[in-house]
């Protein structure tokens, strides 16, 4: 009978949430290099200018921008692309062509952002600096540009998201007008033809107005934060976990500031434009997540303990403490290190809660009977382990159930181990069958072993008496054959060896 642990340690891997970014390497992490847990000072210098009457000016948003790419705001390159922007800006602010009314000043913007810098779409370019430096864009990086350009020229704007995709509003004179940017012809695109034809070649679906439910407003800030969603999604594409959890600190302290206390999980989900507090708990959890699958349990819970101090949701660590905790028993078990997992789990007790200790320890305490249930190799140890189980079944840590599947497995192996080769005792097997039926009461199971090796018994006798009787020890086989009738009187075979025995003697 071969038995395994009935609590499977099943390898808990927390789901990786999916970062979908709107368009829209694997490193090692060192024990004590995990990514930072602060935000970007510049994320909350952001926040408070944006927090001023009026929110951020198109300045302001051009720095943001940059920033969200990437750059340093203390490096040259920022400084270099945000005098492209200026530069830019008074291009077109000075530009002869620009047309005095507004709507047709907004129409003009979106031509001139296309004949100047907007070259090739690309669905994952989002950065600002690259579309300045190359022409490729996405909707994210074209709709900020855009409303930089429109900010610049006194047109007031906010964006647009839907569920894969931004665009831009306009607002003149009381009319929202819709802007699809990554179209030349995106101007109010549900009255343009011309959108409507090329427009299909980019994959998207431009969402009308009056589809209120398929698309939602945000404001210029929440736009330009999408670049460093998208940067986010990017970076877990390339399973680049640890990288994406300070983007998603500063992402969520440009919106928030330091009130980055995580939402409820009942909190509604229906919004198009999600909590980015909620989304940054789920990069803390996939970082975390990404040592469970590298095996890295301990600097797993090292890891949880330092992000929860910072950023608290006690039922989500809650959770994946325990996932990493299981993951590690798991594997000490299926090593049978089980000394080691003992230990490993009484050091983490403080961080599970009681019912996950208790599934836990029952967990332990069941592998650690099966492994000296298996090293039997006497009667007294059989005992011994069969007294374990008992006293884990009466404490409550191993259900009926378990236990006596145990107890039946134990009782099997301690009979197998007293009548092994090449002794082949089975008289010591069924006395001790015999005596542990009585202790531990009726089980079919072991009532049918205990007839196995009666027979087994009985067969030895009729072996003998075959040997004896084939030597022509004719006295030696019947005296062996009695014996055996003895103690098996209805045993087939040794009443047809007798039944040999009689005809023999009515020839003599």
């Amino acid at each position: 009978m071969k038995l395994k642990p009935s609590i499977t340690l099943a390898l808990i891997l927390l789901f990786f949430t999916s970062y979908t970014s709107v368009f829209a390497q694997n490193r090692p992490q060192n024990a004590v290099n995990f990514p930072r847990l602060e935000p970007d000072p510049k994320a909350l210098d952001f926040y408070r200018l944006g927090r001023r009457g009026g929110g951020h000016t198109w300045q302001e948003l051009a720095e943001i921008g940059l920033w969200a790419s990437g750059l340093d705001p203390a490096g040259g390159a920022f400084s270099a692309n945000l005098e492209r922007i200026r530069t830019l800006t008074a291009a077109l602010v000075n530009s002869p062509d620009l047309p005095s009314r507004t709507k047709e000043k907004a129409d003009f913007i979106l031509g001139f952002l296309h004949q100047n810098i907007l070259r090739s779409y690309s669905v994952y370019q989002t950065r600002i600096d690259t579309s300045l430096e190359n022409g490729v864009y996405n909707c994210v990086s074209s709709a900020v540009l855009y409303i930089i350009l429109c900010e610049a020229a006194g047109i007031r704007t906010s964006a647009v998201v839907t569920r894969e995709h931004a665009f831009v509003i306009v607002h003149i004179n009381g009319e929202e007008i819709d802007v699809e940017t990554t179209n030349r012809f995106g101007f109010e695109p549900g009255n343009r033809r011309e959108f409507h034809d090329q427009f299909g070649r980019i994959g998207f679906t431009y969402v009308p107005v009056q589809n209120y439910r398929d698309r939602q407003a945000i404001t210029k800030t929440e736009l330009v934060s999408l670049i460093l969603n998208n940067r986010i999604a990017d970076m877990e594409r390339r399973n680049n976990f640890a990288g994406s959890v300070p983007l998603a600190i500063d992402r969520a302290a440009l919106l928030f500031g330091d009130a980055l206390t995580i939402p409820s999980q009942n909190q509604s989900q229906e919004s198009l434009f999600p909590d980015a507090r909620k989304d940054l708990m789920d990069r803390l959890l996939n970082f975390g997540a990404s040592l469970l699958r590298g095996n890295r349990e301990e600097e797993s819970i090292r890891w949880a303990q330092a992000a929860s101090a910072k950023y608290p949701d006690s039922e989500r660590w809650q959770e994946y403490t325990s996932a990493a905790v299981n993951n590690r028993l798991t594997r000490l078990i299926r090593e049978r290190r089980i000394t080691e997992a003992a230990s490993f789990l009484e050091s983490n007790k403080s961080i599970l809660t009681d019912a996950d200790y208790a599934h836990l320890e029952s967990a332990v305490i069941d592998a650690d009977l099966l492994q000296r249930a298996n090293q039997i190799r006497t009667a007294e140890e059989g005992d011994s382990v069969i007294a374990a189980i008992e006293q884990a079944r009466q404490a409550g840590k191993m259900n009926e159930r378990r236990a006596s599947e145990l107890i039946t497995f134990t009782i099997q192996k301690t009979a197998t181990v007293l009548s092994a080769a090449p002794a082949r005792d089975w008289r010591a097997a069924i006395r001790y069958i015999e005596n542990a039926l009585s202790r531990t009461g009726t089980n079919r199971e072991i009532e049918q072993a205990l007839r196995t090796y009666r027979n087994n018994l009985a067969a030895d006798y009729h072996n003998r008496f075959a040997a004896e009787w084939n030597r022509r020890n004719y006295d030696e086989a019947e005296r062996i054959l009695n014996e055996g009738l003895a103690e098996f009187p209805d045993n087939r075979q040794l009443l047809a060896n007798r039944e040999t025995v009689n005809r023999h003697r009515s020839r003599q």
